[in-house]
């Protein structure tokens, strides 16, 4: 059985996208700081006959991050989605955010993730496959003053996103992100849609791999 695992596992767009995937036939991973939270995620999934598991981790942390990896990798042999879904959501301008929050926030929204694909990558390029799915937002290409710290991490995500695509593929690795134009809330139908975007770049052939998706579509 294959194995997904999500850092930074809300009852949103991360939640979602690990039932899209469980859907699959995946044994899923949810990861967050609150466990209390995610075990009654999980406890939803595994009401539905799904396999899921609870972790805990710091995103902030590079060390709790690559342990995290690390204990996955042990104990279920292999990981073959990473979903990093971590992010801060800060509404602060340049001149409201303390200097500690604001390489907080960073730490999050592209430390995380960065730190979660080097602990990833070593075993997918030994197998020569794998997905690396990065949550993405609109911030990312409409940076905004009063959302400076998201705006950054988010531009971070994508730029490592493109950065590594080309670089990956060729190891048998998708590397991609779903950029989100739109404020998800967990109530509404959007978590869901943003999953099956996610899916979509899971299922596409090699030859036709993607880099990044915007939602809502374009032409939406």
């Amino acid at each position: 059985m294959k194995t997904f695992i999500s850092i930074g596992a809300g009852p949103g767009m991360g939640f979602a996208t690990a039932e899209r995937f469980a859907k699959e036939g995946f044994e899923v991973v949810l990861s967050a700081r609150s466990v209390d939270k995610t075990h009654g995620l999980a406890e939803r999934l595994i009401s539905k006959g799904y396999k899921a598991h609870v972790r805990k981790v710091d995103a902030s942390d590079p060390k709790s991050v690559a342990e995290l990896i690390g204990e996955v990798q042990k104990q279920q042999g292999s990981i073959d989605v990473l979903h990093y879904n971590a992010a801060s959501m800060r509404k602060a301008t340049l001149s409201e955010q303390p200097r500690d929050s604001f390489n907080h926030d960073l730490a999050v929204n592209i430390g995380g993730a960065l730190v979660a694909v080097q602990a990833v990558a070593p075993t997918m390029e030994k197998q020569k496959s794998g997905a690396i799915l990065l949550t993405g937002g609109g911030f990312a290409l409409a940076p905004s003053p009063d959302f400076l710290s998201i705006s950054i991490g988010k531009a971070g995500i994508r730029a490592m996103a493109h950065g590594l695509f080309e670089q990956f593929r060729e190891k048998g690795i998708h590397v991609a992100t779903v950029t989100v134009c739109s404020l998800v809330s967990p109530e509404s139908e959007k978590p869901s849609a943003v999953a099956e975007q996610f899916w979509r770049l899971y299922s596409q052939p090699k030859d036709s791999w993607t880099v990044e998706v915007n939602y809502p579509p374009a032409n939406a």
